[in-house]
């Protein structure tokens, strides 16, 4: 055989043991770990998770950052907490990290323990405790060195709560993200999603508000402009609170407290029985301030509504029962005059029964007695006497009898100026008093009345208007 035919079986051999070495490494190349093991990335391989990967310095690495609300678990007013289960992405790019996928099979991604890569450093401000929720144990990376990794976190932070209008308030929190020591020279933050999408999609995904209704999530970007500061994404969470529980267990509670005070004028003011039913009706308004206590926060710029709502509705009662005093004082006090009528032995009994007379009727009482005494007037009883004496001394016995007459007359009649005087001295007779209370209790109701319209509608023009 000529050497040119060997060459060319050589050559043949050659490409056929090539052609199997380069199928049996496509069968043997269809795993994860062979991909692992191109890259060499092992846990002791630290280039890969102790520093930032890039393959010079001077290179920024750009992080972005996807946050959904999956759930708002609950809102502490009385504390100013909000904690809700939100849902981050977070995607960068690893410079050492790279394949072709056509090596191994197509396998264009890989699942890999999360400690074996580094990740961005990121926290969030108003995080007041540590994340409650497990991290995520895994990490993905592509066949062009995109690394994303998901995490589910449970957040206790702080939110500065506006209650003026509450129960029909709306709170604004803000989850702010940033790196804990890169600047803006080493890392850049941006949003995966503008804030329509951030909120179609966390509506997609909710599933509990508590006592909340979500409205939207704004997503805003501070930039830093120098080498020492940050980038920071600022989610702002935005939700209306569900106010028919409180209108029905508190509201309306102290609406009807307040209309049974109203209806309380309607019950006589004799006895004790209307001011120890306004007294149980006030107590009740203070037991439903002490529970509104327990939800308020103590620290506040503006005085809430509800608090004025409570406040108002306690004052107006507590003026309904001073009225309620003061009406019982002065009944009490026409009352007294009476009893004190009863015990004079001057006065006649038809002048003694309480409420039954005035000065006018006892007055003319007393002038048709002073008429009936008037013919004893232009006699004296000495002329009586010697009248007496012309008769015969037979009819002794009825001259007795006229002197005896004439005797109890007389007593009469100084009884009659007794109480004329005593008139006179007392103007202000039995039943003035309790006129006077009855009047003055039917101009306070119709002041009270109005009162009470002009406070409620104040405070629902406030609760319908956008301050805040």
């Amino acid at each position: 055989m000529s050497p040119t035919g060997v060459a060319v079986m050589m050559l043949a051999g050659f490409l056929f043991l090539l052609f199997l070495s380069d199928g049996m490494c496509s069968e043997d190349s269809c795993s994860y770990q062979d991909v692992l093991n191109y890259l060499n990335l092992t846990k002791t391989n630290e280039q890969y998770f102790v520093t930032r990967p890039v393959k010079n310095y001077k290179n920024h690495t750009l992080v972005q950052l996807e946050v959904l609300i999956y759930a708002i678990l609950d809102v502490v007013e009385k504390e100013q907490k909000f904690i809700p289960y939100v849902w981050t992405v977070m995607r960068w790019k690893n410079e050492y990290i790279s394949w072709d996928p056509e090596q191994f099979c197509g396998i264009d991604n890989v699942s890999l323990p999360a400690e074996m890569l580094w990740k961005p450093d990121l926290t969030i401000e108003e995080m007041t405790e540590r994340d409650k929720a497990p991290p995520s144990p895994y990490i993905t990376i592509n066949n062009e060195g995109d690394v994303e990794i998901h995490n589910d976190l449970v957040l206790v932070s702080t939110c500065r709560m506006h209650t003026y209008k509450f129960p029909f308030d709306t709170q604004s929190c803000n989850l702010s993200f940033k790196s804990v020591i890169h600047t803006v020279r080493d890392l850049r933050l941006r949003p995966s999603d503008v804030s329509s999408e951030a909120t179609e999609c966390s509506k997609d995904v909710m599933r509990t508000q508590y006592e909340w209704l979500f409205i939207n999530m704004n997503v805003t970007t501070n930039k830093g402009n120098f080498s020492h500061e940050q980038d920071i994404i600022i989610y702002t969470i935005n939700m209306k609170r569900r106010s028919a529980f409180y209108i029905v267990n508190f509201l309306l509670p102290v609406l009807f407290f307040l209309c049974l005070d109203l209806a309380s004028f309607m019950i006589s003011n004799r006895g004790g029985e209307k001011l120890s039913f306004k007294v149980t009706v006030l107590l009740a308004v203070t037991v439903m301030q002490l529970i509104l206590n327990d939800i308020l926060p103590s620290s506040s710029d503006k005085i809430p509504l509800i608090a004025v709502y409570c406040i108002g509705i306690f004052a107006l009662m507590m003026l309904s029962l001073l009225e309620t005093i003061v009406v019982m004082y002065l009944m009490e006090k026409d009352l007294h005059q009476s009893n004190k009528a009863d015990k004079d032995p001057h006065l006649t009994e038809g002048c003694r029964t309480q409420g039954e007379t005035d000065f006018r009727i006892c007055h003319r009482e007393l002038d048709n007695q002073m008429q009936s005494l008037h013919v004893y007037d232009d006699e004296s009883p000495s002329e009586l006497l010697s009248v007496t004496k012309e008769h015969n001394t037979s009819k002794m016995v009825d001259e007795n009898r006229a002197l005896e007459k004439v005797s109890d007359e007389l007593r009469q009649m100084e009884k009659t100026l007794t109480l004329l005087l005593y008139s006179k001295n007392n103007r202000f007779t039995h039943g003035s008093w309790t006129r006077i209370a009855k009047r003055f209790n039917r101009v306070f109701v119709a002041f009270y009345v109005a009162l009470n319209c002009g406070f409620l509608t104040f405070l629902f023009l406030k609760w319908s208007s956008d301050e805040n």
